[in-house]
């Protein structure tokens, strides 16, 4: 005697997390391959998306589209590469270990988004690492996503592991002798008001002005960008 295996269905929400990738970016996909269409702000199915998927009712929030789980393995989520697939900050904190309200602060520093009067909104060198500049459908407050490839960014895990009090990589004996030189030449022997030490009677002015405008700052902070360069302040 035969018997047919019932069978599974996943939300879109849920197939994003089987996929590991941003819920957003699997309805793009799916978009993208005919297997779902906009129609009055809602996603409905194709009548080529019928074929993988069906409609299903939630007693409280309604109707939403449900896949079978095969589609998991099919080929539209297998061609993508890893330089289009995008994360948000919520991956990036759970993927570093920080809160989820402090990584775009982090970010921000690093000079990669900037707040908005609601939200973040992209950088030049944000999108120079492949940003992408997004908004929430419902208020209209701006976020932004971030290709994978971001884990791997020097200055950010660096950043990442200052926060958690982990060695960075010790600088490489190859630093250029002028930069040597320079910081042999010009000690930090200055103290300023809020305990760091500068170089120069004019940077110790600088850094006074900065703390006595309660103004966050840093001295000698490294800038995000692949070469080894330092700011004054």
């Amino acid at each position: 005697m035969s018997t047919s295996q019932k069978t599974k269905y996943l939300s879109t929400t849920a197939l994003s997390k089987e996929l590991k990738v941003n819920v957003k970016q699997v309805f793009q996909i799916l978009l993208d391959n005919d297997l779902v269409k906009r129609v009055d702000d809602n996603w409905v199915l194709t009548e080529k998306g019928e074929k993988v998927g069906t409609k299903k009712k939630h007693p409280k929030i309604g109707e939403y589209i449900a896949w079978n789980e095969n589609i998991k393995n099919s080929s539209i989520f297998k061609t993508r590469n890893e330089k289009d697939v995008f994360i948000n900050a919520t991956a990036l904190s759970n993927h570093f270990g920080v809160s989820k309200f402090k990584i775009n602060p982090i970010l921000s520093e690093l000079g990669f988004v900037e707040k908005s009067i609601k939200g973040w909104t992209m950088t030049t060198l944000g999108k120079s690492i492949g940003g992408k500049q997004c908004e929430y459908e419902r208020t209209g407050i701006p976020y932004v996503n971030w290709p994978k490839s971001i884990l791997q960014n020097k200055r950010l895990v660096e950043t990442m592991n200052e926060i958690a009090g982990k060695d960075t990589e010790p600088k490489e004996e190859e630093e250029t002798k002028s930069s040597v030189d320079f910081r042999q030449k010009y000690e930090a022997k200055h103290r300023a008001a809020d305990g760091h030490y500068v170089r120069s009677r004019a940077e110790m002015l600088i850094d006074n002005w900065l703390y006595m405008s309660g103004i966050v700052h840093a001295y000698e902070r490294k800038l995000p960008i692949e070469e080894d360069v330092y700011t004054d302040f």
